[in-house]
């Protein structure tokens, strides 16, 4: 038989059993909580050390654009050099623009070295300077590809942004494109050309609207819409093309194009969207009017 004060004793003592067995787990469950997180960190370390330095792109050779003329702003580097070597490999003449005489000549001189064959001219033009388009354009003859591609990144976040570093990206990124798209069109209008405008988007119009150069993009986006649907009556087609981040010098400086954010593991390369490029202005796509094509190895999905 127990004896009452036994009983009493051990009915005393077994809810701080119950608090302890609590404290206990309790504690056990965060541990495990906190080497989870570390385990994450530790993978995600692990991977962005690691380095990709060659993909094996498949570069398109054809005669898709066979007869066609096209001019390129900002063509003088990254993506949009790339985008002329694609435009020449496809059998079009080429009109790259830019600021820089060097930086064209450098252009014209590796364009050159990889295909002697190539048609492709070099063209001094602000893209900023818009009352210059009509006697800057009109030494290069008629063209009916028009790919703009000249873009700049900066003018901070709001909060820090300045008057002049806000102007000069919406005036590169934005206004350029709008005027000399609307100059380009008007005469493909007058001569009958059904020709092909590409915009150089950017996947960060998905993001919001917190710098410039953001929202810059956002209004490329909305503006290749909006051309598409105001010239698609008159045959020209309008599409456009959002890279995520790509490996040109900016985000690749030591070759590694290795990127552990990106769903795919790796930055999005320059030929690819070359590729894209020579496909969209090509007849193959005269159906596909006022769309942008994002390809950001599925940057895009991860944007929020």
């Amino acid at each position: 038989m127990v004896k009452p004060e036994l009983l009493s004793s051990v009915l005393h003592r077994q809810p701080w059993r119950n608090s302890f067995v609590k404290i206990f787990n309790y504690g056990v469950s965060m541990i495990r909580k906190v080497i989870g997180v570390f385990k994450k960190r530790i993978k995600h370390f692990l991977e962005s050390r690691k380095k990709i330095v060659a993909v094996q792109v498949p570069v398109l050779f054809s005669e898709l654009l066979k007869g066609k003329k096209a001019l390129i702003t900002g063509g003088s580097r990254g993506i949009g050099l790339e985008i002329a070597l694609a435009f020449v490999r496809a059998g079009a003449d080429v009109v790259i623009t830019g600021r820089d005489s060097e930086q064209l000549d450098k252009a014209l001189a590796n364009i050159s070295e990889v295909n002697s064959t190539a048609h492709i001219s070099t063209l001094i033009l602000d893209i900023c300077d818009t009352e210059s388009f009509a006697d800057k354009l009109k030494g290069i003859g008629q063209f009916d590809v028009l790919v703009n591609n000249a873009g700049y990144v900066g003018g901070g976040v709001f909060g820090t942004t300045t008057r002049e570093a806000y102007d000069k990206t919406l005036e590169t990124n934005l206004r350029g494109a709008y005027f000399i798209s609307q100059y380009v069109s008007r005469i493909w209008i007058q001569s009958g050309i059904k020709g092909n405008i590409l915009n150089i988007c950017s996947a960060s119009s998905l993001r919001p609207g917190q710098s410039p150069y953001i929202l810059s993009k956002w209004g490329l986006r909305a503006l290749t819409v909006g051309m598409a649907r105001s010239l698609i009556k008159y045959g020209i087609v309008v599409n456009g093309i959002a890279p995520g981040c790509t490996n040109t010098q900016k985000f690749s400086r030591d070759g590694n194009i290795a990127n552990h954010r990106n769903p795919s593991g790796r930055l999005v390369t320059a030929v690819e969207i070359a590729n894209m490029s020579v496909v969209l202005v090509s007849s193959l796509c005269r159906m596909v009017v006022g769309d942008v094509l994002y390809m950001t190895g599925g940057g895009a999905i991860t944007t929020f």
